[in-house]
């Protein structure tokens, strides 16, 4: 288990802005990651060491952003004004998770501008709308030498995410002990109105700490 993305969520107006903003703040270049037809959305991704990355995302105007939980969480999150989405749980066998929770997964692609289709599959994306601190878990099925973590050079590190929520619903949600869950990359506990992930610290290449709200 470990930390695969974290998404951030803007309406399709925002996008290039906020690709372009989020960028220069840490100083690194998104790659256009191209759509996920069955969800309604399409996504800007900037690479990070250790195998992870940012994913900047916004629906489209198109009905299965109505229909699928993951366009569902991307544009309830735009329109209460943009902002982190989520993290996501990388698993090698998404098929215990779906024993615990006692649901299928359901199979999600990306389209990438190059032809490539992008194949995983993914699961607890409905509980995430419900509490905002909990991840969902992704095991990618496309071979893992297209993982978008190495769609580009990588100079920037994620180095904690800031929740805010339930350790013990979050501890319980992932199957086991949060204290130190990812390799590089750490848990912050913050104070904040809602359940949900904060924010984002990141590590530069000149060795600054930013941090993305």
């Amino acid at each position: 288990m470990r930390l695969d993305h974290v998404s951030y969520a803007v309406s399709s107006n925002e996008l290039l802005d906020t690709v372009q903003r989020i960028g220069q703040q840490l100083g690194g270049s998104f790659v256009d990651g191209g759509r996920h037809p069955r969800f309604g959305t399409r996504n800007f991704v900037l690479p990070l060491e250790g195998g992870t990355y940012v994913e900047v995302v916004a629906a489209l105007d198109h009905p299965a952003s109505d229909k699928a939980p993951f366009g569902q969480a991307v544009k309830a999150r735009a329109e209460a004004g943009g902002g982190w989405l989520g993290w996501v749980v990388a698993v090698d066998d998404i098929a215990a998770i779906e024993a615990r929770l006692g649901r299928e997964s359901v199979d999600g692609h990306r389209v990438r501008p190059d032809g490539f289709d992008l194949t995983w599959k993914q699961i607890g994306v409905t509980d995430l709308i419900a509490d905002g601190s909990l991840p969902f878990f992704i095991q990618w099925t496309s071979d893992p030498s297209e993982h978008p973590s190495l769609a580009g050079p990588a100079h920037v590190a994620a180095v904690a995410c800031e929740l805010s929520g339930d350790r013990d619903r979050i501890r319980e949600w992932l199957g086991g002990s949060i204290e130190s869950p990812f390799v590089g990359s750490n848990i912050a506990w913050v104070d904040a109105d809602e359940p949900s992930l904060v924010a984002v610290d990141f590590r530069t290449a000149s060795g600054e700490i930013v941090r993305v709200d």
